[in-house]
């Protein structure tokens, strides 16, 4: 156990706060986890866990039931702050802070002399700075890194969480960190906090320097599949198995294409670009043109779906367009998880559903209930697809897809 962090708040617990609690709480530190969702709070208290995660519902159960974890919607004084709440971008693509100031300007009633604030939250470059003034504004009677240096009284620094969805436990344990905060000694009292539980390797750097870290690494792997989305277009078009033409170039050993998909999702992937596109709109050429393929990638994929309506009404002409029923199966970001943020599989189920004139099925098997959405999209178990839909799209790779046999006519958008 820290003798100098007896406690510590954890403000936001979603996929990234809720695990990071629970991995403190298992290291026998008392952890105040914050968050504005009370029906989270309700259910992080009795021991149980409102997202799906491997492992991490008994990580918590074990936590609660030994008194080191416990949530509230409202902050109390603790040791340390980390604030791991949602930074998505506005409709002109522009990072929309707000959930960050507002996670600083909940806490700072409660700060006091020698605690410490880390920012998890992926965020633009400068995010850690505007925090501590946010914090400095609330707390005049306390001073901040940006003024009095490595005598301030409240240190700051910035560690994004870089960790992949469905191995998050393993992942925060494992995994390097960097960290970057805004004065050397707040960088050195990030790191003996992370120290409590992470096995990798905390690398210090400055704060921005860090913030830029995590939008390169997400930005270098939107690039790539770009490359790999572009290439389906093309190969579709010259009438080449795409699947097959990355499994040969592959075999190259300075090659490694990775596999297209209807897009690209998540809270991290397909917005953190943007965040570098904004700080350096004309600089950033290729990462925003990346994002644009991808982003076009689901309009695409609706355009190949229509089609193969158009094709199964020629094939069929005793049936109208209100007759066909297209299954959709996954609607998650990726595979094998309960996440929809920023996903174009709900996209394309979504925004087929508002111009099919027949029923659009969606199969999501890791969730209980559709998000609220105006469209007339129907959730359905798996065997009821296959047995009764007239056209079959797979839009992510779970596991559970890939034990059946789809008929025809069928369109794969991932591999597997």
């Amino acid at each position: 156990m820290s003798e100098k962090y007896k406690t510590i708040s954890i403000i936001g617990l979603g996929y990234i706060g809720l695990p990071t609690a629970a991995v403190f709480a298992s290291r026998k530190i008392k952890v105040v986890g914050v968050d504005v969702n009370a029906h989270a709070v309700e259910t992080i208290n009795r021991g149980e866990i409102h997202i799906v995660e491997p492992d991490l519902d008994m990580v918590v159960h074990a936590a609660v039931k030994e008194g080191y974890l416990r949530a509230t919607t409202r902050p109390e004084s603790a040791d340390a702050f980390l604030i791991a709440v949602p930074t998505p971008f506005k409709d002109d693509h522009q990072p929309d802070t707000d959930y960050i100031k507002s996670a600083s300007k909940s806490i700072a009633p409660v700060l006091k002399k020698g605690d410490l604030v880390i920012l998890e939250s992926t965020s633009p470059v400068g995010a850690t700075e505007m925090m501590a003034e946010w914090l400095a504004d609330a707390r005049p009677d306390l001073t901040f890194p940006q003024l009095a240096g490595e005598s301030s009284d409240i240190r700051i620094a910035h560690c994004p969480e870089r960790v992949l969805p469905g191995q998050v436990l393993q992942e925060l344990v494992k995994n390097d960190r960097v960290i970057g905060g805004m004065t050397l000694k707040c960088s050195e009292a990030a790191v003996e906090l992370y120290k409590v539980f992470v096995q990798g390797e905390c690398i210090v750097t400055n704060a921005r320097t860090a913030e830029m870290c995590k939008l390169t690494e997400n930005s270098f792997r939107d690039v790539n599949i770009a490359f790999a989305n572009e290439l389906s277009l093309i190969c579709d078009k010259l009438e080449i198995n795409v699947w097959e033409l990355i499994r040969l170039a592959n075999r190259h050993p300075r090659v490694n294409v990775l596999q297209p998909g209807p897009g690209v999702g998540g809270h991290c992937i397909a917005v953190d670009p943007w965040f570098i596109v904004s700080s350096a709109p004309h600089e950033a050429q290729l990462i925003r043109t990346a994002r644009e393929v991808n982003d076009a990638k689901p309009r695409w994929v609706m355009e190949k779906i229509q089609a193969m309506i158009g094709e199964y009404l020629m094939a069929n002409p005793k049936k109208g367009s209100r007759d066909i029923v297209v299954a959709c199966y996954g609607l998650a970001f990726k595979a094998d998880i309960d996440d929809l943020r920023e996903s174009p599989a709900i996209d394309i189920a979504k925004g087929l559903s508002l111009v099919h004139p027949g029923k659009v099925w969606a199969v999501e098997p890791h969730i209980k209930e559709l998000p609220k959405m105006d469209a007339p999209l129907i959730l359905v178990n798996v065997d009821k697809a296959l047995e009764e839909a007239h056209i079959h799209v797979v839009l992510v790779g779970h596991k559970i897809f890939k034990e059946k046999k789809f008929p025809v006519p069928f369109l794969k958008c991932v591999q597997g």
